[in-house]
């Protein structure tokens, strides 16, 4: 390899090393109910009307969730536990 094609690749892994996403326990996710759109949801309901990430048929529905960053459900007009 010539030293251009080594600092090249050298180069290459350190900005994909700066881009990585942050590991999951640096960044803590919760469920949280009631704030999905249609359509936006990231997994089953709770009420078994569906069963798959994508699938809610309308917005705000309380049996449906998607992951936010923890501690921010309530901020944003949700709850972290189901409400039957």
């Amino acid at each position: 390899m010539t030293n251009s094609a080594v600092l090249a690749t050298a180069l290459t892994a350190t900005l994909a090393l700066l881009v990585l996403p942050a590991r999951a326990e640096d960044n803590p996710k919760e469920k949280c109910y009631g704030i999905s759109r249609a359509g936006q949801n990231n997994c089953a309901d709770s009420a078994g009307m569906h069963s798959c990430a994508g699938k809610a048929t309308r917005d705000l529905a309380p049996y449906d969730w998607k992951y936010v960053a923890k501690g921010t459900c309530e901020k944003l007009g949700g709850t972290t536990t189901l409400v039957k």
